[in-house]
């Protein structure tokens, strides 16, 4: 009995299980959003490239003047600096310890020329009484020993303005007002100026460049005086208008590459640079934009001269 009905069982089975398979293959897929939806450009018609975010004019690489364990680092990362403030000391007690030894050579320079030149007063108030008292050669080797004593004087005080000088290159000071974004050496370490990694890295972050690659084929459409909209990489809720600086007057490779599927790296594009306020979007220097610039469909190119 059990038999019987055993295979009218299993054959139910297999055409419930075969209606299942239908149904859910018929289903429609699921459609799928982007995590983060991509920018759209605000212009009708457009030139897209992606662009990367740098300091304006580049990046000051700071290195020393003078070989020496350093005494201090005065800044970090961050820090804004002034012309002229000081971003670390080179250890200076030999220098400052030869500036005691050049004003003693000094003193004693002076010394010995004061002693020629009270002979050399008396003598003349002498020879005004009578002109025969003493000698004319007499006279002649005694300005000598002046002339030699004031040389003498005058080497040592330029030794002690080296020594000075020396000392003030012991201080490695900012070039320019910016910002410092790295620091590759603390107190204690050996600096040498001939180090590849420079010391410390600054620029100025109160302006933020762009530079954006465009393809060559569309490099004739881009115009200087064209608006332009950058967006921030992963939030197109962020953007900023940019002001045209200049364009590199060379077609080179492309180097910046976004990560698509469909980018090909074997082209050559146009870089144009623009610039932004920093405060305006919260960017690092380095950061990938997307940049859409306005550009008429059929209009003829614009020459531009670079600056």
């Amino acid at each position: 009995m059990k038999r019987t009905w055993l295979l009218p069982a299993l054959a139910l089975l297999g055409v419930l299980v075969a209606i299942v398979a239908i149904i859910d293959s018929n289903r429609p897929p699921p459609v799928t959003t982007a995590a983060i939806p991509p920018a759209h450009a605000p212009f009708a018609t457009f030139v897209a490239g992606a662009g990367i975010t740098e300091i304006g004019r580049g990046n000051i690489a700071i290195a020393t003047p003078v070989a020496g364990v350093v005494a201090s680092v005065d800044v970090k990362v961050g820090d804004r600096v002034a012309a002229g403030d000081a971003l670390l000391h080179i250890d200076d007690r030999d220098l400052r310890a030869r500036r005691d030894v050049e004003q003693a050579k000094l003193a004693e320079a002076r010394a010995a020329l004061d002693k020629p030149t009270h002979r050399l007063g008396y003598i003349d108030q002498l020879r005004r009484l009578d002109p025969g008292v003493v000698s004319a050669q007499s006279v002649s080797d005694l300005r000598d020993d002046v002339d030699a004593a004031r040389a003498a004087v005058q080497s040592a005080d330029a030794a002690l303005s080296q020594n000075q000088v020396d000392i003030e290159r012991a201080v490695v000071r900012a070039p320019s007002p910016g910002t410092i974004l790295q620091v590759n050496i603390r107190a204690g370490e050996y600096a040498d100026p001939r180090a590849a990694t420079p010391l410390l890295l600054m620029g100025d972050e109160t302006r933020m460049y762009v530079r954006v690659d465009i393809d060559e084929s569309d490099a004739w459409r881009v115009r200087p005086d064209a608006a332009a909209v950058a967006f921030v990489r992963g939030n197109p809720g962020l953007a900023t208008p940019m002001h045209y600086e200049y364009t590199e007057p060379y077609v080179t490779p492309k180097t910046s590459l976004t990560g698509a599927a469909t980018e090909r790296s074997d082209v050559r594009v146009l870089q144009v640079v623009y610039s932004f306020e920093r405060r305006r979007l919260p960017v690092y220097v380095g950061q990938q934009m997307d940049v859409f610039i306005q550009a008429p469909a059929g209009a003829a190119p614009v020459a531009s001269t670079p600056r």
